[in-house]
């Protein structure tokens, strides 16, 4: 390849950031005076990613909160499409945050910059009309999961899957003895880790039906233990004054982040939906998923979405290995029995966990080479074509 390679890259939150870090880690082997610019986190910069706005800038969640930072995400955009269109990069990836990246991508397209983009929208699950978007937009799709991959092909979009980093990082065989002694559980009581989810309106609908369940399950069993691993710090706070009002007597340990460890150290999992369920799945975890939300917002959903679960395991594997609970069937006497049949499960490691591990060796495909390898071939292709 002639000459210095030049990357633009665009991460949104703390998720791309770590997979736009690997990547830069992993395409500097192939070009060691890569020079690389954009917008990304601290994880990027430590990996000479040159950030001409901080990331936390896009780190919008929500409508409401989008539209009151709209100006100031459009102008953004607008400035920073001029800049990379001036910088004449040799590829532009653009990592997740579609609404944002998408569109960049299309402007930098016509300038005829490459573009590739890594983490697929849920076009499969639904607004699967944006695919003929991202047809007009983008070069080369990168997939974390296979059956991304088989709807771009459907579509006759270039496409490559390229593995999900988790899979790389979580052991296969995941060790529970040494996170119980991390953790500092004593004894070989059962453990089930409650997480109700990471963000604010996840607790609003979850935290109480969750605790509820605690209850329900200690009635029953005194024996159990319970871990509740808060995210960060706000969320702590919240879960710490529902605890102290309404379930002081509830033998709950609340953790402050960490959730990793306590699934590991856990014998079962009730938890919302969410990225989380695939960091269950790769721990080989029995689990319940759960997943209330406003009755408006799910009429809405659940008429737009067109795919059978909501989990990642049942998701992967085409059949439901886990169970799912929607509104209103999420409540302690629904959740509270197949808690108890997750418990039985993670004695004798059955059909379900064999199925984890093979999904989980799936998966397990070196994401960042992969990808650093993809994105090299567009630009060798783009460059053989100029």
């Amino acid at each position: 390849m002639a000459g210095r390679m030049k990357v633009a890259v665009v991460a949104g939150e703390a998720s791309g950031d770590i997979l736009g870090a690997g990547l830069i880690k992993a395409l500097r082997q192939s070009s060691p005076d890569l020079e690389v610019c954009g917008i990304g986190g601290e994880l990027m910069q430590a990996e000479g990613c040159r950030s001409l706005y901080p990331m936390e800038r896009l780190s919008v969640m929500g409508l409401v909160e989008v539209l009151g930072r709209l100006r100031e995400l459009l102008k953004i955009r607008k400035q920073l499409t001029q800049q990379l269109i001036d910088w004449q990069p040799d590829v532009f990836i653009g990592i997740d945050a579609p609404d944002f990246t998408l569109n960049l991508e299309g402007k930098l397209r016509a300038a005829g910059i490459p573009t590739v983009h890594y983490v697929s929208p849920s076009v499969w699950a639904w607004r699967s009309k944006r695919v003929f978007k991202i047809l007009n937009t983008t070069d080369l799709m990168l997939t974390l999961l296979p059956f991304e991959a088989r709807f771009y092909e459907q579509h006759d979009m270039p496409v490559r899957f390229v593995g999900h980093p988790l899979a790389n990082m979580i052991d296969l065989h995941p060790d529970q003895a040494d996170a119980r002694k991390q953790l500092g559980i004593s004894g070989d009581e059962p453990l089930v880790a409650v997480m109700p989810g990471s963000r604010g309106g996840e607790l609003k609908y979850l935290a109480e039906p969750f605790l509820d369940t605690v209850r329900w399950l200690s009635e029953r069993n005194p024996q159990l233990t319970f871990m509740l691993p808060a995210a960060n710090q706000a969320r702590f706070d919240t879960l710490k004054d529902l605890l102290e009002m309404e379930y002081q007597d509830l033998p709950v340990r609340l953790h402050l982040k960490e959730s990793r460890l306590v699934m590991q150290a856990s014998d079962a999992i009730l938890m919302a939906s969410g990225t989380v369920t695939l960091e269950a799945m790769l721990l080989k975890k029995p689990m319940v998923v759960a997943y209330k939300m406003a009755s408006l917002t799910y009429k809405i959903l659940s008429r737009l979405v067109k795919t059978p679960y909501i989990s990642l395991p049942n998701l992967l594997a085409g059949e439901k290995l886990v169970p799912e609970i929607l509104q209103d069937e999420v409540r302690p006497e629904v959740l509270g029995p197949l808690v108890e049949s997750a418990l039985q499960d993670s004695q004798h490691q059955g059909p379900v966990t064999q199925r984890f591990h093979q999904l989980h060796l799936e998966l397990r495909q070196n994401a960042d080479q992969r990808a650093a390898e993809a994105v090299m071939q567009l630009v060798a292709e783009k460059q053989g074509q100029g």
